[in-house]
């Protein structure tokens, strides 16, 4: 048994991984506002993450093996974390993102298409860090996601309070309503009303992961590995906008009428006309085994058609 906490972790795969935690029998601490309460058997500590000294003081003399943070988007949230953390764990896993490769948000090295991308093109090591930013707007942190993302990873790896790793994750599906994005339904909504869908003229794969797989990985990271640094989470198998389509074409039988955007014009979500696809090679050659999209893909595409249809009624 561990003592784990989870930062967040009050919907969708995070949820997930605190029922995997509790299952498993770790004693498990949830920090969130307190809008949403944990599951029973979980212990709650309401505090702001944003706020450091009711942070430190709801965790007390509390003590962790690991702690899991959900919900860190900024280099503000993440050295705030560093500081109340420091002596009170001796690993810290960070959520991640694919966005972190996006070069649409950052000047990043080029990988030729159709390379799946590796962890090292974004080296949190040597990521400048700029905490003096507005990232206490949200309208600042949402535009700037990405780079949230990078500069958060870059502070908890330049702290030596404790061992520090982070799961970029690719886009994450599944769940019907648990989908709380709305990005499948985007898509089973538009093609079975046969309205129209924005692409690019040669949209560009992207990589997915389940959101049960996701938090399988997540319980893998925190109490079976002690891996440091950057590691991907994408299930095996890219697709592109319209392989996706294809899939739930298949199941509501009707045709996607796509609408194409020139190149860097606002499109559907998953159409991409840049590459940034994720290589899950570090995460497999360090023990997790992956799925096929297409495995998990048609089931999660008829959870978002019922979820789809109860919303209608």
């Amino acid at each position: 048994m561990q003592r784990i906490c989870v930062i967040g972790g009050s919907r969708y795969f995070g949820k997930l991984l605190v029922q995997q935690l509790l299952a498993a029998g770790h004693h498990v601490t949830v920090i969130n506002r307190g809008s949403t309460p944990p599951p029973p058997g979980v212990e709650h500590l309401v505090a702001d993450r944003d706020d450091e000294t009711a942070l430190t003081t709801a965790l007390g003399s509390r003590t962790f093996d690991v702690v899991v943070d959900q919900v860190c988007y900024t280099p503000v949230q993440a050295a705030i974390a560093a500081r109340a953390f420091h002596g009170r764990t001796t690993r810290y896993v960070m959520t991640s993102t694919i966005e972190v490769y996006d070069p649409a948000t950052a000047a990043l090295p080029a990988v030729p298409h159709g390379t799946p991308v590796p962890e090292d093109v974004v080296d949190p090591a040597a990521w400048q860090v700029r905490t003096d930013l507005p990232w206490h707007d949200t309208a600042y942190r949402e535009a700037h996601y990405a780079e949230g993302k990078r500069q958060a990873e870059a502070v908890f790896t330049r702290d030596d309070g404790f061992a520090f790793a982070s799961v970029r994750s690719a886009h994450v599906l599944g769940g019907g309503v648990r989908e709380f994005t709305g990005r499948l339904a985007h898509y089973t909504e538009r093609i079975g009303q046969g309205t129209e869908i924005a692409v690019h003229a040669e949209p560009l794969p992207t990589v997915f992961i389940h959101y049960e797989e996701l938090a399988d990985l997540l319980l893998w990271a925190t109490t079976a590995t002690d891996f440091t640094g950057p590691v991907n989470a994408c299930s095996d198998e890219p697709l592109d906008v319209r392989a996706l389509s294809a899939v739930i074409a298949a199941q509501t039988g009707r045709e996607p009428v796509f609408r194409t955007v020139a190149a860097g014009s606002a499109a559907s979500p998953f159409s991409f006309d840049r590459h940034y696809a994720m290589s899950n090679r570090r995460a497999k050659e360090l023990g997790f085994s992956f799925s096929r999209t297409t495995d998990w893909l048609p089931a999660a595409v008829a959870e978002a058609l019922d979820a789809s249809a109860a919303r209608a009624i």
